[in-house]
Parts: structure tokens; C-alpha cells; sequence
């Protein structure tokens, strides 16, 4: 049987906890597709005609943030990294979020590390070879990542980078901050994470459910003005025959969690820290969460 995917489901729980359509005020609705998985947005307030224009302008924003962080296309400023060693130029977007991750590296004690993309790699490629795996990981490592404002570049052949461990967050605040830009300020953005600003179109809060991998609702929750991120190691399989999950600690061991939901008032950070927190103890998890005092875990598993 086909699982839903965690974007997916949280997509539905959203909607589904709305009132009737034919006795909710107007709310516009769209769905689309970035960085490889379905997206959606609810717009309070507005009929679908009023926010034809505001979802074009979304589109093309996708598009150019899929430029920077997709690795499914081969000339994105990810890709041109992870296959030339190098980005000259980088553009503020990719800047930013490196930043961040090198903040997560350091409070997580390198279990967030986007240099794990040489390990995914031969993991999802069934080189299960004790040697093609240790190979894999000796090219794992954050300091081994260089960047400013003139280039990224790694100082170990064969590095490479994944951002899916962040860069749907970082998305979902993109597009947040582009509808508040346009004056809308009740709004309900599931761009793989979900940021919840203001009510729905009745007022209410807007309702989420959390889900883990195999569809069931762990939790529904409401949300205002605040971003929701959850991971699940084994919300998609790298091996279906070994059960190899996609979160990986780039220094071996199992995840400690099975689902991790946190918010906090961005969604990029809350993404970040739902996914380290797979990867450590409750207790260490409980250490890394003090140094971001307005993140907090909401569910664990």
C-alpha cells in the first residue's frame, strides 16, 4: 500500500480541519510542486480570481528558488556546487542558509551536517560495502565547507552537499514573507514545512495534524503566526530491503527518534532542528533546544 508522505498528509489534515466549504468565507487555494514533492497555500479572505496574481508571482518565486537549492535540476546552484568543488558567486538565499546550517552544526555538535550527501549517495545506491560506505563518509565533513560572498567551495575532493534537510523550510519562509510583502497577513503556506500566519477565513486558528510515516495522526495541533517542521527517519527509505532511513548521522548510529515536530517562529529553523533531533537523545536534544529559545519540540516519538 502506498504511504502518504509527511508533506503530503500535513496537507490534508490542514485542510480537512477547515469548516464546510459552503459555509466558510472566501478562501483561495493553491497547489503546485518544489524541490520534488507536492506544495499547497490556503489565502483568507480571498476569492480564487483575487489571487490569481499573488499565486503566479508564488510560482515564479518557486522557480527561482528551485535555481538555487533543488538537487533534481542539474544546473542549480546546489548541483553546480556538489559536481565542480566550487559556486562562484553564490546568491544571498544560498548564503543565508549555509549560515544557519553552520549555526545547527555547531549547537546540534555536528549531527545536523548537509555534508552527509556522499553517504546518502552510496547508501541509495546499495553500495553496502563496508569499504564503499567508509569511503563515502571520509568525504563527510562540515569544516571541510568553505563559503563568503565570492564562492563555496570544499577543501576535500569529492564533498558534496544536500540542503533537504533545511531547504524546504527555508522555502516556506520565502514564500511567507513574499505574501506578507503583498499585505496579506492570513495565510496558511505548506511548502514542506507549513508557517500558519494570522486565522482562517472563520477566524479560528489554523489547524494542522502531524502525522508519522504511515499516515496515522500522532497529533492535530493549532497554529498562528509560528512555523511547523516534522521529520521521520523513515519517512522515505533510502533501501526498502535494510529499512535504511534518509536521516543520517554523518558519524554512524541509528536515529534516536522515530518522528520529531518543532516549531518556532521560522520554518527553515524549526526544519533544521526536527531533523538533528532524530539523530540525539532526548537529553541532548533537550540541550540544543535551550540554545534556541524560541524554537520548541511539540512532538516526539
Amino acid at each position: 500500500m502506498t504511504q502518504f508522505s509527511r508533506r503530503r498528509f500535513l496537507t490534508i489534515a490542514a485542510a480537512c480541519a477547515a469548516v464546510p466549504a459552503r459555509a466558510a468565507p472566501a478562501t483561495a487555494r493553491w497547489q503546485g510542486r518544489a524541490l520534488g514533492a507536492g506544495v499547497s497555500m490556503q489565502l483568507a479572505g480571498l476569492t480564487g480570481p483575487e489571487a490569481a496574481p499573488i499565486f503566479a508571482e508564488v510560482a515564479r518565486e518557486l522557480e527561482r528558488l528551485e535555481a538555487i537549492f533543488s538537487l533534481y535540476q542539474g544546473e542549480s546552484e546546489i548541483s553546480r556546487l556538489n559536481r565542480d568543488g566550487v559556486l562562484p558567486a553564490p546568491s544571498p538565499e544560498m548564503l543565508e542558509l549555509l549560515s544557519l546550517s553552520g549555526a545547527l552544526h555547531r549547537a546540534t555538535g555536528g549531527a545536523f551536517d548537509p555534508t552527509v550527501q556522499p553517504l546518502w549517495l552510496a547508501l541509495a545506491a546499495g553500495n553496502g560495502a563496508g569499504n564503499d560506505i567508509e569511503a563515502a563518509r571520509a568525504r563527510v565533513g562540515w569544516p571541510g565547507l568553505r563559503f563568503d560572498a565570492a564562492a563555496v567551495r570544499f577543501t576535500t575532493p569529492g564533498m558534496a552537499i544536500t540542503l533537504n534537510g533545511i531547504a524546504q523550510g527555508a522555502v516556506t519562509d520565502r514564500i511567507a514573507a513574499l505574501l506578507r510583502a503583498r499585505g496579506l497577513r492570513d495565510v496558511l503556506v505548506d511548502m514542506g514545512e507549513i508557517a500558519a500566519m494570522g486565522h482562517r477565513a472563520d477566524g479560528a486558528d489554523w489547524s494542522v495534524g502531524i502525522a508519522d510515516p504511515a499516515g496515522r495522526i500522532v497529533r492535530r495541533m493549532t497554529l498562528t503566526d509560528r512555523a511547523l517542521a516534522t521529520s521521520a527517519p523513515l519517512g522515505t527509505l533510502l533501501d526498502a530491503g535494510t529499512g535504511q532511513g534518509h536521516i543520517l548521522n554523518p558519524v554512524g548510529g541509528a536515529p534516536r527518534r522515530a518522528l520529531v515536530s518543532v516549531s518556532a517562529p521560522g520554518a527553515a529553523l524549526a526544519d533544521g532542528l526536527s531533523t538533528a533531533l532524530c539523530l540525539l537523545t532526548p537529553a541532548r536534544g533537550a540541550e540544543v533546544l535551550a540554545q534556541f529559545p524560541q524554537a520548541r519540540l511539540e512532538t516526539a516519538i
